[in-house]
């Protein structure tokens, strides 16, 4: 069987385990696995490469991905269903691997029900993919944000100072629901539920007159008080998918940090963490599931299956339909969001 696999979308700690994994598990199965370069894009072009043992061999500990990665949409390239068809057909691809985020697999899904031999591998640092429990990334992105709060929180003491900090999370605000706990945050804001200004400087003015005169703000990117709205300016730059390029322009940490100086005379800074956060080596966690995500998806193509993609559902790695994976993003539960509430101030 000849397996071809790309990487789609943002990059993730953990994307080379999966690469590697399904190369070992492949070749061990007497099978050949072509790997294109820059997820759909390569395909579109026909740009691949064999890959081999020696290729992947401990690549599992290095961040990034070795296949490149781009946003391209083929279903917004002229004939690019055609391409790729056209580059499967010539390639003799029996199975096609795609790792990716929503975007990535909704094209995997549309591609399965036009009769093409697809399967997925969950991917995302913002763990809002439904129909798993955990993708690979997020661990990794978590513990950085972590890292940088407890890095913060030593300047935010030594200058008694208010510190907001911009967590990745456009819609969904794990990352800094998880990343926010962990880091002992003052206040956690996320895009499931709008927050109010003035409550936060309640919050904050309410430390200071404690006599813990330091604070910090994690606020997820997609986080808003409706009455900021018009100060938040994001370029309005799209992908090819269709989303607003966040991180860019003046992010709502800016705008939430002067409010929040202007309204309580506490000092405050903001800090955007961007990139940061899906840079670097993985983490043990997702290192392990990525290896084990890989491993699956090869032994789901030897079944013969598509339009599936290999999933963590309680400690167990299953096959799981894509069409449950990209149908509804998977945001924080309220009450979960309410088990953090109880540490604010």
């Amino acid at each position: 069987m000849h397996l071809a696999i790309l990487t789609g979308g943002g990059d993730a700690p953990g994307l080379n385990a999966v690469i590697r994994a399904v190369v070992y598990r492949a070749v061990s199965g007497g099978h050949r696995v072509t790997g294109f370069l820059r997820g759909w894009k390569g395909v579109l072009e026909d740009q691949g490469r064999d890959l081999g043992i020696e290729d992947v061999r401990d690549i599992h500990k290095q961040g990034g991905t070795i296949l490149l990665s781009s946003r391209t949409n083929p279903f917004k390239v002229e004939n690019g269903m055609q391409r790729i068809a056209d580059t499967l057909s010539r390639n003799s691809i029996d199975c096609l691997i795609a790792v990716g985020g929503e975007d990535t697999l909704g094209v995997a899904r549309k591609l399965s029900e036009s009769g093409f031999k697809v399967l997925g591998v969950p991917k995302t640092i913002d763990n809002d993919l439904a129909a798993t429990d955990y993708t690979f990334g997020f661990d990794t992105a978590i513990n950085i944000v972590m890292e940088s709060l407890d890095r913060l929180e030593t300047t935010a003491r030594s200058h008694e100072r208010v510190v907001v900090v911009e967590i990745m999370g456009r819609h969904a605000g794990w990352m800094a629901l998880h990343g926010g706990m962990a880091g002992g945050a003052s206040v956690i804001l996320l895009p499931e539920e709008p927050f109010d200004t003035d409550e936060v400087c309640r919050i904050l003015r309410s430390r200071w007159d404690e006599g813990r005169h330091w604070a910090l703000v994690a606020v997820a990117e997609g986080a808003m008080d409706p009455q900021l709205t018009r100060h938040v300016m994001h370029a309005q730059e799209k992908d090819a998918f269709g989303h607003v390029q966040l991180g860019t322009g003046i992010g709502v940490a800016e705008v939430l940090a002067q409010e929040i100086e202007d309204r309580t005379g506490l000092e405050t800074r903001s800090v955007v963490l961007g990139h940061l956060q899906r840079g670097g080596p993985p983490s043990a966690f997702d290192r392990v599931l990525g290896t084990r995500l890989g491993v699956k998806v090869v032994e789901m193509a030897e079944s013969g299956m598509t339009g599936r993609m290999a999933a963590l559902r309680g400690g167990e790695v299953v096959d799981a339909d894509l069409a449950d994976a990209v149908g509804t993003l998977k945001k924080v539960p309220l009450e979960r969001y309410s088990v953090a509430k109880l540490f604010f101030g």
